[in-house]
């Protein structure tokens, strides 16, 4: 008999296969003498639609709102029914007699497969491979220890709970206001609170009122003091005069140091990555959206295996991973990290509780490199990017700590306080692994958290040897100015530690509600928040304006529409709470659903009863090509669009995409718009070219060559390099 091991994608599914022998390609799977190797591509089947329980909820009508299901239905996705009709043949082999899920170790993963064995109806025993790397190495250890299924009941059970639970709460809240209001509004309970978020940040901008204010500075003894106010230590004050009549003051007068004080510091590694550090650090280094930076990892785990599974919200290690990290530092020595490894490699490995914690790892560790050898020039551009990122991460936290020496000096002069700041480096320790790096790491960069700037910052300087008890001539004065400035607009990668952190967006000051969104990890899961930003741009519920996220028209009348209850994080909270009970098993699945169930109805009729109305602002004088009736202007994440007013009608047109060519005069990127018969290159300085010269023009300046094309030269050239002649004479010499 044999073992059916179901994967997740045709990818770890042939990495399965060669581990474990199996060589014979069937039909949507693979063959072995004791394995069959088969797999989804993601969810195979899915919730049914509304109107697979009742034909008239073809119709968006209010007055059948809310659907709630009396039994709940499966389909097969469309798409990929053909592969899964592959898997359900496999399933019901007479020679087959026991299921190995191998999907994605987590709640989801566990769901794609357990879908699919429920709608099959297949009821053989299943055994469970969890692991967090498809190294051949991981692979064979998985499957060393597989576990009894039965294990991963409760996990199935709250991912389905949270899976019904958004169909309830999101396909009948959205039904409910797109017929309220004959427009297309989608809302759920992770994506509108992270609208209500990004619209908060931009009523705080509004409201700001920025103000002047003013610091001094004095040179004295070869120093460059700051002025300290005495009663709270700041540097600045919003009155001028008051800086007048101290730089008046301290003409002719002497500054005496009063104490000096050295301290000995020393700061750490910042630790090693989870999926949302390492997301926000790809969009603050790169400019890489969320979406784009789990697709790139996604790649490096699953096609090159050089890196663990990326969905993870742990950013520590085990115990168990300890022993293996030479192991990893090996297969990573290349290259760039030539220059920090051996030393690693000849000393013992110094671990530490800043990043190995078995209490703080959870289904998964953290983001680190595999024991899989690498190939740097096998990956693209962007693959590097995000290698180099988690690279140098893993390995700076295996080196000493960054340490300085503080200086600290304080002074009087004319009865004022001023302060002078020197640095003295000690050891580089982790530091030295940034260096001149590809990812330079650096202290200041610190995510916006919306508060206004209104502080002077006070430089580090080098000190000359002073005593306590000194003066010197004050030589020079110095008014310095800045101007208070508002919270800055989200990036992705400032929304992303919202979605991670959001209690500090929370209306609400109960302490309970604080401390259970803290411990559900926030808004969505590490494996989710890059969909729902970008179902939030899809939606054209935001939009982006250079790296910033704004709220449009349709977004912020949204959210006057939506029950309040779906606008705050707190719901999220107490979902999670609920689906990890679920997972634990100290809670029914049947008893969460039944309190959806009534959350859905009270939703349902606030909506149903609410007063409020929405308006189209964005109407052109375009016409729909399908329906006749007004399109309306739309900005999606990277292009310019016209979308039909009707929703059933459902049409939509690109206007103007952005494209990654750039202006020739001040080389920012242009927008690609068509009009007629051909397309046109416009940029914002005004420059304007039609396509056909600019191909031209590309081609003359050698540009447009292909790394195909590069590779293909390179080797035509290394062949010619070759002496055939001398080859030749070589060959025939017999060495006995």
């Amino acid at each position: 008999m044999k073992s059916l091991i179901l994967a997740e994608k045709p990818s770890v599914a042939r990495d399965i296969a060669r581990v474990l022998h199996c060589h014979k390609n069937i039909s949507g799977a693979i063959e072995g003498r004791q394995h069959v190797v088969t797999w989804a591509l993601g969810h195979l089947v899915t919730l049914a639609d509304p109107e697979s329980y009742d034909q008239k909820f073809k119709e968006w009508n209010l007055s059948y709102l809310p659907m709630i299901p009396k039994k709940w239905e499966l389909v097969v996705i469309k798409q990929t029914s053909k592969q899964y009709h592959n898997v359900k043949a496999q399933l019901f082999r007479k020679d087959v007699s026991e299921i190995i899920i191998a999907t994605d170790a987590g709640r989801e993963g566990e769901l794609v497969a357990r879908w699919i064995l429920d709608k099959s109806g297949c009821r053989k025993p299943i055994k469970r491979l969890w692991i967090s790397s498809v190294t051949d190495k991981a692979i064979r250890e998985g499957f060393s220890r597989l576990k009894d299924g039965r294990a991963y009941d409760n996990l199935y059970r709250a991912a389905k709970s949270r899976a019904e639970a958004d169909w309830l709460v999101g396909i009948n809240a959205t039904r409910a206001l797109t017929c309220k209001h004959n427009a297309q509004l989608s809302c759920g309970r992770v994506q509108t609170p992270t609208l209500a978020i990004i619209a908060g940040r931009e009523e705080l901008i509004r409201a700001f009122r920025p103000e002047d204010y003013y610091g001094l500075t004095c040179n004295a003894g070869g120093i460059t003091w700051t002025w300290q106010q005495g009663k709270n230590g700041s540097m600045r004050t919003f009155q001028k005069e008051t800086v007048n009549r101290i730089q008046e003051a301290l003409k002719g007068q002497s500054l005496s140091v009063t104490d000096i004080k050295k301290s000995a510091k020393k700061t750490f590694s910042p630790g090693l990555y989870d999926l949302t550090e390492l997301q926000r650090d790809a969009n603050k280094r790169f400019g890489f959206s969320a979406k784009e930076t789990l697709n790139i990892m996604q790649r490096l785990y699953e096609n090159h295996k050089v890196l663990t599974y990326p969905r993870t919200d742990s950013r520590y290690i085990g115990n168990d991973i300890v022993p293996t990290i030479k192991e990893r530092l090996s297969a990573c020595n290349i290259g760039p990290y030539k220059k920090f490894i051996p030393q690693l490699l000849r000393n013992p490995i110094r671990v530490s509780r800043s990043f190995v914690d078995d209490s703080r790892v959870s289904d998964h560790h953290a983001i680190i490199p595999t024991e899989e050898f690498v190939q740097l020039d096998h990956m693209t551009n962007e693959e590097r990017k995000i290698y180099d990122l988690v690279i140098r991460r893993f390995i700076s936290v295996l080196y000493p700590a960054y340490e300085y020496e503080q200086t600290t000096l304080n002074g009087t002069a004319a009865g004022e306080q001023f302060t002078a700041r020197g640095k003295i480096i000690k050891a580089d320790g982790w530091k030295a692994v940034y260096e001149n790096g590809l990812s330079g790491y650096s202290a200041d960069d610190e995510i916006d958290d919306g508060s206004a700037v209104a502080e002077l910052h006070q430089p580090d300087q080098s000190l000359p040897s002073v005593r306590q008890g000194a003066s010197f001539a004050i030589s020079r004065t110095s008014m310095t100015t800045g101007r208070t400035k508002p919270p800055a607009r989200f990036t992705e990668a400032s929304l992303l530690s919202a979605m991670e952190n959001p209690v500090k967006y929370m209306e609400s000051q109960n302490a309970k509600a604080k401390k259970a969104l803290g411990e559900t990890g926030g808004l969505g899961t590490v494996a989710t928040r890059a969909d729902i930003i970008e179902k939030l741009f899809h939606s054209f519920l935001i939009e982006k304006k250079g790296n910033e996220i704004f709220v449009t028209s349709k977004g912020k009348q949204l959210l006057t529409l939506v029950p309040e209850d779906l606008k705050k994080p707190e719901l999220t909270a107490e979902w999670e709470m609920k689906l990890a009970d679920i997972a634990k098993g100290t809670v029914k699945e049947s008893t969460f659903i039944h309190d959806i169930e009534n959350y859905t109805k009270q939703l349902i009729q606030q909506i149903k009863t609410s007063d409020g109305t929405y308006r189209h602002d964005n109407l052109t004088s375009t016409k729909c090509p399908r329906c006749g009736k007004r399109m309306l202007s739309v900005n999606g994440k990277n292009a310019r669009l016209l979308v039909c007013q009707d929703r059933e009608c459902g049409y939509r047109e690109t206007i103007a995409r952005l494209s990654n060519a750039r202006c020739p005069n001040c080389h920012k990127k242009m927008e690609i718009i068509k009009k007629g018969g051909e397309e046109t290159f416009v940029c914002a300085c005004g420059y304007k070219e039609k396509m056909s010269a600019f191909k031209a023009r590309r081609q003359k300046e050698g540009a447009g060559v292909t790394k195909k094309d590069v590779q293909k030269y390179l080797k035509k050239q290394q062949a010619e390099a070759v002496n055939t002649a001398f080859a030749d004479a070589l060959s025939g010499i017999r060495l006995d």
